[in-house]
């Protein structure tokens, strides 16, 4: 099972703006720089977030995009719920019509469990809480690029 790229990047969308909260607008431009995101990507996903009013925008020349709420308020299944073509794992759980088996499938109540596993974990997980994780398991040198050493160990 794979994310698609959309929800990836603007859950990574959605982060840079959560670390730049309360500091004031950030352009497409700067968050596709720092996140090594196409530019033309960001200005596609930007638009569903900002109708679902997770993000907002300021016009003008120090304009850009904020979040609408503080980080802890936003959680990673609303994102990814917007983003994702699909939001069920299988079809039979979101359109109960789409497979012949449906009402005696002995696997169908694990892909219900398993989703709901994982809808419970995005639900609890905010924009603050990946902040949060990622600044604790973080390495205090990031390694250098292709020879898996520190600065230190130079």
């Amino acid at each position: 099972m794979k994310l698609a790229t959309r929800s990836r990047y603007g859950a990574r969308l959605m982060v840079e703006l959560a670390r730049n909260y309360g500091k004031g607008p950030m352009s497409i431009a700067e968050i596709s720089r720092k996140q090594r995101i196409p530019l033309k990507y960001l200005e596609q996903i930007i638009i569903p977030l900002k109708k679902a009013k997770l993000v907002t925008s300021v016009r003008g020349p120090r304009g850009g995009h904020m979040l609408s709420e503080p980080p802890g308020r936003i959680n990673l299944w609303d994102i990814l719920f917007l983003l994702e073509a699909k939001s069920s794992l299988v079809d039979c759980l979101a359109e109960g019509g789409t497979c012949e088996h449906i009402g005696n499938c002995p696997v169908r109540p694990v892909w219900h469990q398993a989703l709901e596993a994982m809808r419970k974990v995005l639900k609890k997980t905010t924009l603050q809480k990946v902040l949060e994780s990622y600044d604790k398991t973080r390495p205090a040198f990031p390694l250098v690029q292709g020879h898996g050493l520190s600065p230190r160990s130079l």
